[in-house]
């Protein structure tokens, strides 16, 4: 009697450890094991390495539960059959499937789940040591499932993913409300495309180039930015673009003949369908603050500024020399008003 209750005690013992290991190892999340690969801790290694090559570890840990299984079903089923009788096996083999079922499966696989990393830690040094010892049975299964396996491997993540994580740790108060929200609005970043943050040309600040300092003196102290657009004969041609700070310093240095053209700088264009990230990253790379948006024909849709791609992630942003929070909402209402639309 006290040799089967050792081998029961063997096989459920090393059925419950394989359940465990499978469900551990699989349930911890790819961005947390991508981030224990950057560890310098063996058993966080050990599982960085386990998920890297997750089909053979699963094969180690299928192959030690089925040799457990079944090796283990015929020993004790031999050492049954002298203890019970063959009366008295088929009784007994019914409540050994129930042991299995209940501490071998569901018992194992639920804590393996509710403790993913932990166990997974835990186990990942000795899984490790597995696989090297059923390297040439793994081998082997390896080559024979392989075909069954082929596929593009899924990206871990997704904008989806990322944005539903962002809103259950704001949920839960692991994010702040403003965190959550900056989170949400980067994504938008490449949904947006130039000409739907931009400030129309209907709400455009421009000079003509071939004007002198003392004919457009009014409207440079009237203007509140600090960039300005200069144009040729039409919107159309625009030529370049004036600092307001340099005009105000050529006006008291009583440079008031000099045409606006000579103290402007070189203005670059973007297309209305560049994509506010990719603007951002031109924005960055030229070192500019405005951008003039062409439409297809190459005329002049608008301007965009760094501002209002930085308003894209933070919301609004108007200071104490702003005396119209939205110009390009403005412009919308005054399209609508012309063609008549509700």
């Amino acid at each position: 009697m006290l040799p089967l209750i050792f081998v029961v005690l063997f096989v459920l013992t090393g059925s419950a450890f394989c359940a465990l290991a499978e469900t551990a190892i699989l349930s911890v999340s790819p961005i947390k094991v991508r981030q224990l690969g950057q560890s310098k801790k063996r058993s966080e290694l050990a599982l960085f390495m386990l998920r890297t090559r997750v089909h053979r570890s699963i094969a180690t840990v299928v192959i030690l539960n089925n040799i457990f299984n079944i090796v283990g079903s015929i020993v004790i089923g031999g050492i049954a059959t002298n203890v019970f009788g063959d009366a008295g096996f088929g009784i007994f083999s019914a409540f050994l499937t129930l042991l299995i079922i209940m501490f071998g499966e569901i018992i194992p696989k639920t804590l393996g789940e509710r403790h993913a990393l932990k166990i997974a830690l835990w186990i990942a040094l000795p899984v490790t040591g597995l696989v090297f010892i059923l390297a040439p049975i793994v081998w082997f299964v390896e080559r024979a499932t392989t075909p069954f396996l082929r596929g593009k491997k899924k990206p871990t993540t997704n904008e989806a993913e990322i944005k539903f994580l962002a809103k259950i740790g704001h949920q839960e108060g692991i994010i702040e409300d403003d965190e959550a929200d900056m989170i949400q609005r980067v994504f938008n970043l490449n949904d947006l495309l130039a000409h739907e943050i931009m400030t129309p040309r209907t709400v455009m600040t421009y000079l003509r180039g071939s004007s002198t300092l003392e004919e457009v003196k009014a409207d440079i102290l009237a203007s509140q930015h600090s960039r300005i657009v200069v144009i040729d004969e039409t919107i159309d041609d625009a030529i370049g673009l004036a600092l307001k700070n340099e005009l105000l310093v050529a006006l008291l240095e009583g440079k008031t003949d000099i045409a606006i053209a000579d103290i402007s700088r070189k203005v670059c264009f973007v297309a209305e369908t560049m994509k506010a990230d990719k603007l951002l990253q031109e924005f960055q790379k030229k070192r500019e603050h405005l951008f003039v948006v062409a439409d297809e024909y190459g005329g002049v849709s608008g301007v965009v500024t760094l501002e209002d791609v930085l308003e894209v992630l933070t919301g609004e942003i108007v200071d104490e020399t702003d005396r119209t929070a939205d110009l390009q909402e403005i412009a919308r209402k005054r399209r609508k008003r012309i063609l008549g639309e509700s």
